[in-house]
């Protein structure tokens, strides 16, 4: 792999401005949104004043404590516009949610809110190791989804080359990108595994490509996956992180010269890091749900957004502001299993530990008895395997799984592409217990 590491005049002065610094700004800033939302956003006018709390109340960022959390369920309520600080004439897009947990959620930007969103994307970019006159092919979702569009106009800030693929069509991924030789891909993870296995379908080798750098988001990832992507295709990969409902993927970026958890864009978002059951705030270090305050958005500000991920908040090392660990996970995507906690990223974690398993899975939960319990779907990389070694490699996973998360999981060896491949985010677990 090419050495991608920054030239420091790259980097934008408070990338690597003194915590004072960005202390001072975060506060000027958040009291300039908190009294944006209380005097526009009837919503935060009721929960504030029920909370007992207002605006001039943040005299330091710790009274960021006493304001109450957004969830998505205020978002559903407030459906469609009812959450949006400024008059529809200042919107100048929507995004929204595939609506498929229910009502979708829906989020607006402003002009100025689209400009800082391609700022931040293009700022990740650079710590990704791209720059100006790179081409980029931009394989996430175009449409309502925040991915293809965010990332679109972050390479054009950038001053990237944007290839506008999109999402499916896998053959002609690899064709444009054999042919048009770009520097950086954006796509999901689990696409990715898509686009390798088209490759070697092809008999082309993936590490022929001119791909110098992935950068990869909109779904939890392991380090595990990381390796795997970065040895096929002899590329880097980082990790991207953003939300529609705070402002799509630019949130959050790895640097590729350290890969050692992703530097928040603390000018733009403050996080905080939360016990997911009662709400308190943890210190930098522990894991919890992350939380999400905007800091510079017009249209439609989140106020101690809830996110579901889990992570912990670390100090910055590439850049001044602080990390934020690689996703272990959501927690409304946790199953608990006869009283443990387990995670699809646990179980892809030891998938890939198997060489001679593809690596793909997935989960079906499902009733044994009055108890949740799962099975892992899986199949090998080689159609040719015996029995007796398919039955092998079966019964190490099921040893792998038992030894990280504990409890007994029946792992089912399919044919060669019987497990579903993701065209976008990839669906990790199947709920068969109504079945």
């Amino acid at each position: 792999m090419q050495d991608l590491s920054p030239n420091p005049a790259d980097l934008e002065p408070i990338e690597i401005a003194s915590i004072d610094e960005i202390r001072a700004l975060q506060i000027k800033r958040l009291r300039k949104t908190l009294n944006h939302v209380y005097s526009n956003v009837p919503h935060y006018r009721q929960s504030f004043d029920a909370a007992g709390v207002h605006p001039d109340d943040l005299q330091d960022l710790s009274d960021l404590a006493r304001f109450p959390f957004t969830n998505k369920n205020d978002l559903r309520a407030n459906y469609p516009f009812g959450l949006f600080a400024v008059p529809q004439a200042q919107i100048s897009r929507l995004h929204a949610s595939s609506g498929t947990t229910g009502k979708s959620t829906v989020v607006g930007y402003t002009a100025g809110d689209i400009d800082i969103w391609a700022s931040v994307v293009a700022r990740s970019l650079r710590a990704s190791g791209l720059r100006a006159g790179d081409m980029v092919h931009n394989a996430y979702g175009y449409g309502l989804f925040t991915g293809g569009l965010g990332a679109h106009y972050g390479i054009e800030k950038l001053g990237g080359i944007t290839v506008p693929m999109g999402g499916g069509q896998t053959d002609k991924q690899i064709e444009l990108i054999t042919d048009f030789k770009p520097k950086g891909i954006m796509v999901t993870p689990s696409y990715m595994l898509n686009i390798l296995e088209a490759f070697l379908k092809a008999g082309r080798d993936p590490r022929e490509t001119s791909l110098q750098v992935g950068v990869f988001g909109a779904e939890p990832w392991t380090h595990a996956m990381r390796r795997e992507v970065e040895d096929a295709f002899d590329m880097h990969a980082v990790d991207i992180y953003g939300l529609s409902e705070i402002i799509g993927p630019g949130v959050a970026n790895e640097c590729v010269e350290t890969k050692d958890g992703l530097h928040v864009w603390e000018d733009h978002f403050y996080p905080e890091i939360i016990d997911p059951e009662t709400g308190a705030v943890l210190p930098d270090g522990e894991e919890g749900e992350l939380v999400f305050t905007t800091l510079t958005k017009e249209a439609m500000p989140m106020i101690r957004y809830r996110t579901r991920d889990l992570s912990r908040l670390m100090p910055g090392t590439a850049r001044t502001m602080r990390r934020m660990e690689k996703i272990t996970g959501r927690s409304d995507d946790m199953m608990i299993l006869r009283g443990v906690n387990v995670f699809p990223t646990q179980i892809e974690e030891q998938v890939l530990k198997v060489p001679a398993l593809a690596p793909y899975f997935q989960i079906e939960r499902y009733k044994a008895g009055p108890m949740d319990a799962m099975r892992v779907l899986v199949e090998p990389k080689s159609g040719d395997m015996s029995l007796q070694a398919l039955a092998q490699h079966k019964a190490e996973l099921e040893t792998r799984i038992k030894n990280m998360v504990g409890i007994s999981t029946d792992v089912v060896v399919g044919d060669v592409g019987s497990v579903a491949r993701s065209q976008g985010k990839a669906v990790r677990v199947v709920d068969r217990r109504g079945e």
